[in-house]
Parts: C-alpha cells; sequence; structure tokens
C-alpha cells in the first residue's frame, strides 16, 4: 500500500519518523521541527488505518510492507514509535537506515495489561481536544490538538490487529542496524525482563524518566536529550 508521506526540511541527512497507533505524521511536529533546525530533512508516513492513509487489512507484516513500499531506503535516521516501531523493525532489512530508534515500541504484548485496549477504544471514541488536554496536562496546545486531528481520522478496525496480537512477542533477535530503543517510565510495552534480553542483543536501551507512553509530548526536553549521540 502507498501511503500519504509528509516531508519538511531540506537538510542532507534524512530522518524517517513513524508515528504510533491512533495517531498520524503530526504527532512528530516538535522532533520534525527539532530535526530540520539539526540539518535534516523529515519523511512521515501515516500507517494505514491513520491519517490520509488508505484503510485495508490490518497485520504486523502489511504495516512494514507499507514502509518498504512508501519510504526511501538508506535514511540517516529512522524513529518508530509503539506500532510503528514494530513495523519499522520489520521493515528495517528491507529500508537499510544507517542508525534506528525504536521508541516504547510494541514488541511485548505480554506486557500490555488487562483492559488497557479496552481503554484505548473508550478514549478515541469519547475524544474531544479538552478532554485530550485533562488527560494529559503536560502537553502543549499543539500535541493536543495533533492528537484529536489523529483521533478523528483513526480507523477503529485498526484495534483487531493490536487484539489478535495478544500474548506475542516480537523482540528481535539482534539490532539489524545500530539500534537505540527508548522507553517510558515505566514501559507498558516492554517488560524489565525484556529490556534485558534487549541489552545483551546488542540494543542500547535508555528510560526517559517520568514520562508516559508518549515521551515526546509529556517531556519534550528530555525525550530529545534521550536522543544524544543518534541524532
Amino acid at each position: 500500500m502507498r501511503l500519504n508521506v509528509h516531508t519538511g526540511g531540506d537538510g542532507e541527512r534524512t530522518a524517517l519518523l513513524v508515528h504510533g497507533a491512533m495517531a498520524d505524521h503530526r504527532t512528530w511536529h516538535a522532533v520534525e521541527g527539532a530535526l530540520i533546525e539539526r540539518g535534516y530533512r523529515v519523511v512521515a508516513p501515516d500507517m494505514r488505518g491513520h491519517g490520509l492513509s488508505p484503510r485495508g487489512e490490518y497485520t504486523p507484516e502489511l504495516l512494514a510492507a507499507d514502509l518498504a513500499e512508501s519510504l526511501p531506503e538508506g535514511a540517516d535516521l529512522a524513529i518508530g514509535h509503539s506500532m510503528g516501531a514494530l513495523a519499522l523493525s520489520s521493515a528495517v532489512e528491507r529500508l537499510r537506515p544507517r542508525r534506528a530508534v525504536y521508541y516504547d515500541p510494541g514488541w511485548q504484548f505480554s506486557a500490555v495489561r488487562a483492559g488497557d485496549l479496552a481503554a484505548m477504544r473508550t478514549m478515541v471514541a469519547a475524544a474531544s481536544p479538552a478532554a485530550i488536554a485533562e488527560a494529559n496536562p503536560r502537553w502543549s496546545e499543539a500535541d493536543v490538538q495533533a492528537e484529536a486531528a489523529g483521533f478523528a481520522l483513526f480507523d477503529p478496525e485498526f484495534f483487531a490487529m493490536v487484539e489478535a496480537c495478544a500474548g506475542s512477542d516480537f523482540i528481535p533477535e539482534r539490532p539489524v542496524v545500530p539500534s537505540l530503543v527508548q522507553l517510558a517510565d515505566p514501559s507498558f510495552t516492554i517488560s524489565p525482563e525484556g529490556a534485558d534480553r534487549l541489552k545483551e542483543r546488542g540494543f542500547e536501551v535508555r528510560v526517559v524518566a517520568g514520562t508516559g507512553h508518549c515521551s515526546h509530548r509529556d517531556d519534550f526536553t528530555a525525550y530529545m536529550e534521550s536522543l544524544q549521540g543518534w541524532i
């Protein structure tokens, strides 16, 4: 599937930014701006079922194939968040970025707590900018508006894939390219045992202290600091 792809900046280096479930490329607005200031051209798709990309069947394999079909190979940097990180890790052999960052990646569905998916469904169905702001008091107004816009264009059928992945473990056997894993504090997608496995397998693991699943919106400064040496 050819995805809707947003681009920004005209730097000599290229960064790919892959959003998580229920969002679209606009979730990256602040990260995009920071990377453009550092000399990057930013390429950010809307995954299938999100933003302005088409709808269809939802499986991790298809999400990865979409990225390989829609994004340039050999980027200097690729960052994937949550389900976007799962898709990126499955597409990395084909995309071959110089460096990959997997941000609170959706690799360990056994770590997702009972009731999380039901809460997500309710959140999307009842979302308004006021409700989003109340639930996320540290977010900027731009973050709140981006979240509301993403919810409005999200296909709830995507949740069927997330439910089908229940109990699965997608932690990669090895980093295909030099790879950083950024974790929330605590992560609900990677268990402490999973983090240990990642370190043993050659991934660098960093925790963005005091932040939830959307660290880049909870504490943008801390999130960017956790990327030092990788961007």
